[in-house]
């Protein structure tokens, strides 16, 4: 507040419509099943003036949305509260009841006291508040099919009835599977909101490590329980994660098999004030069978569904179930009595219809001609090839006929297909990312489907028809699939009416987005994205496709800052990062190491993890730095003190890392695996300090600041050489990683890496200014890689390559343009963006992908496909670049003293290639939207930018300028204008300070 204001003698103000907007808890939209006893609120403002900032709140909270006054609110009043806060902001009241809703809102006044308004009648409702799977569960047990042995055929599918007791109030359904499920209640699927509708959710309720915590999900389902005087609760089961050989190797896993269980509350409230749950019990009161049309399904090779076998009317009221069998309890608490059953706290992953993809084009073939391989007989008269007519073209197949429906897009999620035949004719669908070519590396005939780097996940869909002669409809609900093409077989003549691909994806909420005027720019910016869509699945996870599927942590936190830039993936990461936690005690070394993948036991490697045991460190910074939420950090603090201790007991006073079998992972420039180890332990505890003193843990906090110094101290004495009178970075210092598929056995580590390079200039790990300026060079000259460079070099791997190309690897790709901005060298940056030839970003655009790749050189046309060993189409790790678009292309760039983007950066960074003249960044930050755009006019002479700064943050703006008076707003210097503060002129850049608000400026470039 102003010098003695109070909001009750502020002078009166107009208030603005709609001013107080976006109230969240836990960082959700009125979320159900919230199960945290402090409760996080959040809101934003907005004012069409400049400068405005909060200055008080009040935080109300009622049991009815009329009570939401200072004097009735019966749950809690926050009271007065002087300050700018409204971020994660903690419930403080009484405690909360279970399965309750709440209404809150909030009110805001500005700096100097006058209001800025009231929000919005908010809501949040919270779950069950336990997590020991009795409290509150009424009862409730794990079931599954009486006598149903484990792997063996069929899909467990139960069901139960209850006559309802009167007028229905409200309805809620809490719900887990052992397993995956899909709900019905009386006919009808239990579905989530989803853009103005409502839409299936995909594998609820996603992957854990399942003798440590299961999650739970939250329904309201009133409208479907009060439309009958019966009301049937249904769900049939799939094996998930739980019991599919994605898990081979976890602790939960058994070769023999899980039984497959489903636990469930149904409660339903009355007008009359009275309840009545109904609950999953082996009491006689849910039957089950397994003879229904749900055959076969596993994540990795997909779903069988024989539509004779289907049996109508089960989900509903009055079927006859007589013949099924009883339920048994399964002894889950029994054999891990330690599980939490925890409300999962984030969005779910599910079917988002607006990206949903129909054929480009279909293709029918009736044989194979020519030598080897061959290639395949195309039938002219079946294929078609303009889009708009594919989209919703029928084919018609019969016995030995294939047809290849090309989406035009890599996705994930599953099929929806519409076909017509004689009952009993099966029908096959296959998935694959690429289509075969004339290559060695193909796997059959050019033009058909490749498959081979799916390993041995067969991923197939398979549907036998019941002969509806009005046609038959099928969507798989069991398993994922990641594709872009479909290859189409049938054992009798079948008609495919129609065939959708159903888009999935847990990041449903976009809140950022940057465009260019260079279409292969926009274009790996898409590929991007959609990565990101496919891959935040549940879990962050390094592929969709082949027999792998897996939160790769490496992946994970290289990733994770552009994934927050492009969607509103908090708490989605957060809970990873719970999951994190998880497996270093039930997988890490010593039970203190963070582990390669989580959630599950797969490929969990012991020792050696830097780089991807970091990720439980890196992302929880990251979260805090990108939300400006602590709470991730707090709650993962025990854990992370114990990996940096960890670490220390490894390796003592040398203050090396733990070692890294990963290293750069990929990187077509050979990097010592130990050196990265060695430049990881220095960055997280670098991060360590910081982030122990964001939770008030300042003693720590110069305790990892001296354990930084150290390693600094000991990797410039090991790797920094200044012999001949030059520096040089030794990254040959030791091998690199040796479990990396494909790799030549004979390439050898090299110095001064791009990545050693890289990472030695971010964290500061030289001298003098002299040797960061030799430093900037050799990168520099690496990345030129002109003529002279490789005749100096001659044994250099760089010599294959061309000029201005890339050469980092997992663990430099999101560090390699941001680190030449900051040294100055963002002309280097845009070269490597614009570069299309191996090893570069666009080589994949170049060769026609629509999804990031795994490896630089996963496929080529000229030279065919990479190594099948490992060689995934989507994986987003390589998509790090897109931090840099964000923060440092566009210009929207968090300040690290001030996470969450209080305060930040609008610091566009022009193209000196001259290529891209125009750029549109935004970002949904927790104040508000963000925009940063600019264009190149007057033939590269002049600047226009526009900018808004959300109410109750700042920003510094950084804007190439000839001079400070050339920065102008209308014919105003903009370091004139009221409000803003010009903070220095150097090196071509104009500074000032600005309050929020919107921008228009222009600025004289030369």
């Amino acid at each position: 507040m102003g010098a003695g204001a109070t909001a009750q003698d502020a002078p009166t103000h107009p208030v603005e419509d709609g001013a107080v907007y976006g109230l969240t808890v836990e960082h959700r939209t009125d979320p159900l099943g919230v199960d945290a006893a402090h409760p996080r609120f959040g809101w934003r403002m907005r004012s069409v003036g400049r400068g405005r900032s909060q200055g008080a709140y009040e935080i109300m909270v009622a049991a009815t949305p009329g009570k939401l006054t200072r004097d009735r609110a019966d749950v809690w009043s926050s009271g007065l509260v002087q300050s700018s806060e409204s971020v994660a902001v903690r419930f403080r009241g009484t405690p909360l009841k279970a399965s309750t809703r709440y209404y809150w809102t909030v009110t805001v006044w500005d700096t100097v006291g006058r209001l800025v308004g009231t929000g919005p009648v908010a809501s949040f409702e919270t779950g069950l508040l336990s997590t020991d799977g009795t409290t509150g569960w009424d009862g409730a047990q794990w079931i599954g099919m009486k006598g149903k042995a484990p792997n063996s055929p069929g899909a467990p599918m139960l069901r139960t009835e209850a006559p309802l007791r009167g007028r229905v109030r409200e309805a809620r359904l809490y719900l887990s599977a052992l397993g995956v499920y899909g709900a019905h209640i009386s006919g009808q699927h239990v579905t989530v909101p989803q853009d103005d509708g409502t839409t299936l959710e995909l594998l609820p309720p996603g992957w854990t490590n399942y003798d440590a915590r299961v999650n739970y999900l939250t329904y309201d389902v009133t409208h479907l329980v009060a439309r009958e005087p019966v009301v049937t609760l249904a769900a049939v089961l799939g094996n998930g994660w739980y019991n599919g050989r994605i898990s081979d190797g976890s602790t939960y896993y058994s070769k023999n098999g899980n039984a497959l269980a489903l636990k469930a509350k149904l409660l339903i409230r009355y007008t009359d004030g009275t309840t009545q749950p109904v609950v999953t019990r082996p009491d006689g009161s849910w039957k089950a069978t397994d003879t229904g049309p749900y055959r076969a399904d596993d994540i990795y090779d997909g779903q069988t569904y024989d539509a004779r076998k289907e049996l109508p009317g089960w989900t509903s009221a009055g079927f006859d179930a007589s013949g099924w069998s009883d339920t048994e309890r399964v002894a889950f608490e029994t054999k891990y009595p330690d599980a939490r059953l925890t409300a999962y706290p984030a969005e779910t992953a599910r079917l988002v219809s607006r990206w949903d993809r129909r054929p480009q084009s279909i293709t029918v073939f009736t044989g194979v001609t020519g030598d080897g391989k061959g290639r395949i007989i195309v039938d002219p008269d079946r294929t078609v090839t303009e889009p708009h007519r594919a989209a919703t073209a029928r084919t018609t197949l019969g016995p030995g006929d294939t047809a290849v429906f090309d989406l035009g897009q890599n996705m994930v999620g599953v099929p929806r297909y519409s076909l017509r035949g004689p009952a009993g004719a099966q029908v096959t669908f296959q998935f694959g990312e690429m289509l075969n070519d004339s290559s060695a590396g193909a796997d059959g005939p050019e033009g058909s489907l490749y498959r081979a780097n799916l390993r041995s996940a067969k991923a197939t869909s398979t549907y036998i028809l019941k002969g509806d002669r009005h046609g038959e409809t099928h969507q798989d609900s069991l398993t994922f699939y990641g594709f872009r093409y479909a290859s189409v077989t049938a054992t009798e003549t079948v008609t495919i009416a129609g065939l959708t691909g159903r888009v999935a994806t847990s990041a449903i909420h976009e809140t950022g987005a940057v465009t260019t005027d260079d279409p292969d720019t926009n274009q790996l910016i898409s590929n991007i994205r959609w990565g990101q869509r496919g891959n935040y699945l549940w879990v962050p996870t390094d592929c969709p496709q082949r027999d792998e599927r897996l939160g790769w942590t490496g992946d994970t936190q290289v990733f994770s800052a552009t994934g927050l830039y492009n969607a509103d993936a908090g708490p989605f990461l957060g809970h990873f990062q719970e999951t994190v936690v998880d497996s270093a005690t039930i997988y890490g070394q010593d039970k203190a190491q963070f582990t390669g993948v989580a959630p599950g036991g797969r490929y969990n490697f012991p020792g050696g993890g830097s780089g991807w045991a970091d990720c439980g460190v890196i992302l929880p910074w990251t979260l805090w730095q990108m939300t400006g939420d602590p709470a991730a950090v707090e709650r993962s603090w025990p854990a992370m003190t114990r990996y940096l201790d960890w670490i220390r007991q490894q390796t003592g006073e040398t203050y090396a890392g733990q070692g890294s079998l990963t290293g750069d992972w990929l990187a077509p420039q050979k990097t010592s695996a130990q050196l990265m180890s060695d430049v990881c332990y220095g960055y997280v505890a670098r991060l360590m300090a910081q982030l122990a003193r964001a939770i008030g843990r300042t003693a720590e906090g110069e305790t990892y600041d001296r354990l930084f110094a150290h390693v600094k101290q000991a990797f410039i004495a090991k790797y920094l050489s200044t012999e001949g009178g030059t520096v040089t970075v030794k990254s040959s210092l030791g091998d690199a990683s040796p479990i990396e598929p494909g790799s030549d056995p004979n390439q050898k580590t090299e110095d001064n890496t791009q990545t050693a390079l890289l990472w030695v200039l971010k964290l500061g790990f030289y001298d003098t200014e002299a040797q960061r300026r030799a430093l900037v060079g050799h990168l520099a000259d690496n990345i030129g890689n002109d003529v002279a460079y490789k005749a100096a070099h001659p044994t250099s791997s760089r010599v294959k390559y061309a000029q201005n190309t890339l050469s980092v690897g997992f663990l430099g790709v999101n560090v390699l343009a941001p680190v030449l901005s900051d040294e100055g060298r963002s002309d280097l940056a845009y070269k490597l963006l614009h570069q299309d030839a191996l090893p570069s970003w666009l080589f994949s655009v170049r060769n026609g992908a629509t999804t990031v790749w795994e490896r630089w050189n996963s496929y080529s046309r000229e030279a065919g496909f990479g190594p099948v060993s490992m060689n995934s189409f989507n994986h987003y790790a390589y998509g790090a670049v897109m931090e840099w678009m964000h923060a440092y292309m566009a210009g929207i760039a968090r300040d690290p003293d001030s996470p969450g983007f209080k305060h930040f950066l609008l610091q566009p960074h022009l193209d000196p290639t001259g290529k891209i003249t125009c750029v549109a960044g935004r970002h949904e930050s927790p104040y508000g939207e963000i925009s940063s755009e600019w264009r190149v006019t007057d033939g590269g002479g002049a600047l226009s930018y526009a900018a808004v700064v959300p109410a109750n943050s700042e920003a510094t703006l950084r804007l190439p300028a000839l001079s400070a008076d050339s920065v102008r707003e209308g014919r105003t210097p903009l370091a004139r204008v009221d409000g803003v503060r010009f903070t220095g002129h150097a090196d071509g850049v104009a500074s000032y300070l600005l309050p929020s608000g919107s921008y228009r400026l222009t600025s004289r470039l030369h």
